[in-house]
């Protein structure tokens, strides 16, 4: 990877990373509702939604929406896995309309997004389309194999994101369920979201949590987007446009956290020379400064 110095290893989005929207790719409806929707990024799918005598005709029909859309960096593509013969003819398909990024789902290794990353430079190439361009999530904990490889992917080209998922991970190992019968997900899949969460942290690209397949339980869904803003993740796939706003509202910081951030800014632009500072029955340290200077960066305009 560091023998390809002129494509960068990750490219800043100008657009929040909250919610991530799944639409079926054979479903002219489903797309435009998702694109009309507030999700912050759509996700155009090739992958699982799609059944596989009907892949030719999605891919025709992923590209006509993408052709169609006016914001296209908020779309999206998943392909299919390179444990298919499928990736390359999903990419041929839809890379001459600019997605906003792909998706790349199964990732067993960073060596899975460098291959991905050779041939999005082809057709960047061959569609007039600037080289390194176009970004890339990964989901990296959806077999077995891949669990012990989330942390190695610092310096991955394109990326921007990792995401985890757990009902592939339940197939790989043969798992009856994922959860235990409170709802909680079993062990092996708290697991996945950890090493998700410290990968992403470690490759310095933000975390993204898994779906929940309940689209009914709005207020469960707020709670645990909420959960998982708390315990380091940036934002949350979503299966339905009724998922989108609980998503949006948990991972939006609220005054009162962006003005203590700015004073926590403030507090340490002020005394420079200082590791620890106490303030209004407070101790704030350096730990504390990277984490107000990283919510301020992320608020729109700072991007």
């Amino acid at each position: 990877m560091a023998d390809r110095p002129t494509i960068p290893p990750s490219i800043p989005l100008s657009i929040p990373m909250r919610s991530w929207l799944f639409a079926p790719g054979d479903s002219d409806k489903k797309m435009a509702k998702a694109t009309a929707s507030d999700a912050d990024i759509v996700i155009f799918d090739l992958e699982d939604a799609v059944a596989p005598q009907i892949k030719p005709d999605a891919r025709l029909m992923v590209a006509t929406a993408l052709n169609a859309a006016d914001n296209r960096e908020r779309l999206w593509v998943r392909i299919n896995p390179f444990e298919t013969d499928m990736p390359l003819l999903d990419l041929a398909a839809v890379m001459s309309a600019r997605p906003g990024g792909i998706v790349l789902p199964k990732a067993e290794g960073p060596q899975d997004v460098v291959r991905l990353d050779h041939t999005l430079s082809a057709l960047e190439a061959a569609h007039d389309i600037p080289l390194g361009s176009t970004p890339v999530m990964a989901l990296v904990t959806e077999t077995a194999a891949s669990m012990f490889e989330a942390g190695n992917y610092a310096g991955a080209p394109r990326l921007v994101a990792m995401s985890w998922g757990a009902e592939d991970l339940s197939d790989s190992i043969g798992a009856q369920a994922n959860v235990d019968t409170s709802g909680r997900f079993d062990p092996a899949y708290e697991l996945a979201r950890t090493l998700c969460l410290l990968g992403a942290a470690r490759a310095g690209v933000t975390a993204i949590e898994t779906i929940q397949t309940d689209f009914r339980d709005l207020d469960g869904l707020g709670a645990r987007a909420g959960d998982m803003r708390r315990q380091g993740f940036g934002g949350m796939l979503a299966i339905h446009p009724a998922q989108v706003e609980p998503i949006n509202t948990a991972f939006t910081p609220g005054d009162a956290e962006i003005a203590e951030a700015r004073m926590v800014v403030k507090l340490f632009a002020d005394n420079p020379e200082l590791g620890t500072i106490g303030h209004s029955g407070k101790m704030y340290d350096r730990p504390h400064l990277s984490r107000a200077q990283q919510l301020l960066a992320g608020l729109p305009g700072n991007r």
